[in-house]
Parts: structure tokens; sequence; C-alpha cells
């Protein structure tokens, strides 16, 4: 009797020592790029944050936040630089304003044949690194950079089938400000800069015909096929980077071993993203070829649409690089990739 309330009596201090430890934790509030209820948001808050926080036995707990619910989204990096946000998982494309460069380096459109491509670029071919030396001339270091990279290919819902790059002529389509916009302008839509908060009241309201949105899967989960039941697959232009960063402070704050950690987290979290988006996509192509969903047409362009159309992006690239001496920089280190990898040849 006397072992068995030894037993309990250790088990219930245990348990007690357990929880507050649990009580010590830190949340740490990080803004990120997507509506409350994409499936990026929603897979990483329910799949991967649980995971940092029992790999750090409880000291480390991450909040995912939609788009714009601190800051407004082009103001991230300002609100994570000065301590508002302890971080962020944000689009690298929020920030063309502050230097071409960023948009240069968040999507260089068309040039990239999978994500897989991306991550590698950003992990192990210095992409990584170029945007860390962005982040610092205009953070000035106050923002550290743990990786980056995209996890898909997107697709584009449309009002209207486009069949082929002559379609796009006198379409109204959403596009953020830089090389989407660009790209789109030259193909000769007409590209209109709406919040992505805004694109399906826009493709409701016929005030645009289609939009560079997100990935399949966040497209069908947000309810665009509804409105633009004429969806490109696979996509023919945007690869957008993300990338997990925090506030220095925060980031010194952690000791050796959970900076580790929280490299090898995010190195892990973002192929799976990429592989399980993929497979949601095409589990949803399948159906809707099927008829079983909104859309009314899956359209995959031809080869030739598709070289045609990355002809027209390449000059885009060129163009774009000259705006600014780190917009070169941004081009050089991808062009540089995609040569090495054989995906760039001529242009």
């Amino acid at each position: 009797m006397k072992h068995l309330l030894k037993t309990t009596c250790l088990g219930a201090l245990a348990l007690a020592l357990s929880l507050a430890g649990s009580a010590d934790a830190k949340v740490y509030r990080l803004q990120t790029s997507q509506n409350a209820g994409d499936f990026t948001l929603q897979y990483l808050q329910k799949e991967w944050v649980p995971r940092l926080t029992a790999m750090s036995e409880g000291e480390i707990e991450l909040e995912l936040l939609p788009i714009g619910s601190v800051v407004p989204q082009a103001e991230t990096l300002d609100a994570v630089s000065v301590g508002i946000l302890d971080g962020m998982h944000e689009a690298v494309s929020r920030f063309t304003g502050k230097d071409p460069a960023y948009g240069m380096f968040a999507d260089m459109v068309g040039a990239y044949d999978n994500a897989d491509q991306g991550q590698i670029m950003c992990f192990n071919a210095g992409g990584r690194e170029f945007l860390q030396k962005l982040h610092d001339q205009y953070a000035n270091g106050t923002v550290h950079v743990v990786g980056c990279g995209p996890y898909t290919r997107e697709s584009l819902p449309s009002k209207v089938p486009i069949r082929g790059y002559k379609d796009l002529e006198g379409l109204k389509i959403r596009a953020p400000e830089g090389l989407p916009a660009e790209l789109f302008s030259r193909a000769g839509a007409v590209s209109v800069p709406i919040p992505f908060s805004e694109v399906y009241t826009s493709l409701e309201k016929g005030i645009i015909d289609a939009a560079d949105a997100s990935a399949y899967i966040n497209n069908d989960s947000t309810g665009l096929h509804k409105v633009a039941p004429y969806p490109i697959f696979p996509g023919i232009h945007s690869q957008a980077i993300l990338h997990l960063a925090f506030n220095i402070d925060v980031w010194n704050g952690f000791s050796d071993a959970q900076k580790a950690m929280i490299e090898t987290w995010y190195a892990a979290a973002l192929p799976d993203l990429r592989r399980h988006a993929d497979l949601l996509d095409r589990e949803l192509v399948a159906r809707d070829k099927a008829g079983e969903g909104d859309v009314e047409e899956v359209i995959d362009w031809s080869q030739e649409d598709r070289d045609a159309f990355r002809a027209i992006a390449a000059e885009v690239w060129k163009d774009y690089a000259k705006l600014s001496p780190l917009a070169q920089e941004a081009y050089d280190v991808q062009a540089n990739f995609l040569r090495q990898y054989g995906a760039m040849k001529n242009e």
C-alpha cells in the first residue's frame, strides 16, 4: 500500500512538473500569407506546428495567423523588424515595393517546372543567403531568415476558357505587382493589382476574368472554382516563394539546439507541404475532370503554348533585373541554379 501511494505521488509530481513546463512554453506569433480557410495554413497549423512543440518538449509553440490579421500584408517585414510580430511565414512578393529584387526573387514567373526546383534553389544554391542579404538591407539586420521555397506551381482559375497564350488577349487578370503583372500585360492581358483577400468577390462581380491566386487545393477550398470554373492545371506561371523568418532578438533568444531544431523542422515541413498539396491537387483534378465538382473544365496548355509563354517571361526576367542592382543579383542567383540544373539554356 505504501509502495502504491509512493508510486502515485511520484506520478502526480511528474505530471505537475510536466504541466509546469508546458505553462512556461512561449507562444510565438507569426503572420502568414494565407487566408484563414486556406489548405496551406490549416495543414501547417494542424500537422506541423504540434511537431515543433513536441520536438522542443513544449518550449516552442507557433501561432500562425492569417494574412493581414495584425498588419497589412506589405508591412509584415517591418512588423517583424520592430517586434510587433515574432516572425512570419510570408510570401516574399509582399515586399516588392521596397526593391524590385523582392519581386524578382519572390516569383521568377514561368522559370521553374516544379516546386522541388525552387526549394533546391532556396536551401542549397544560395537563395536563402540572398534573401537574408535583402532583408539585412531593408530591415537593418533585425530579421533572420530560417528557410524559403515554393510549395506549389499555382493553377490559374478563370471565368472563361484560356486554352493557350493567345487567349489571354484583353482579359482582366488579377496579378500581384512585379513580374506576374508585367508578364500577363506583355502577353496581352490587362493586369489588375487587387489584394488577395478580394479575389473571390472580384471574380464573382466580373471585375476580373481570371486570377493569379494560389494552389489548386487552396482555390478549391476558398470556393474560387465556383466563380471561376475554368482552371489551368498544371499552372503556367507562378511558384511563389514563401519564407520563415523571425525577429532577430527572438531568434537570438533561442538556444543553439533550438535554432537547429527550428531549421530542421522547417526543412522537413516545406517539402512535406509540397508533396501533400501536389497529391491533393491531383485528387481534386481527377474529381473535377469526372464532373463531380464546381469546375466546368480543367485546361492543360500544350507544350507549344507553354514554351511561347515562357519566351515572353524570359524577356520580362531580363528587363526586370535591370531595375536595381539587387534585382540583377536575384536574377543571377536563380538563373545560375537553373542552368546548373539543366532547366534553362537559351534564355
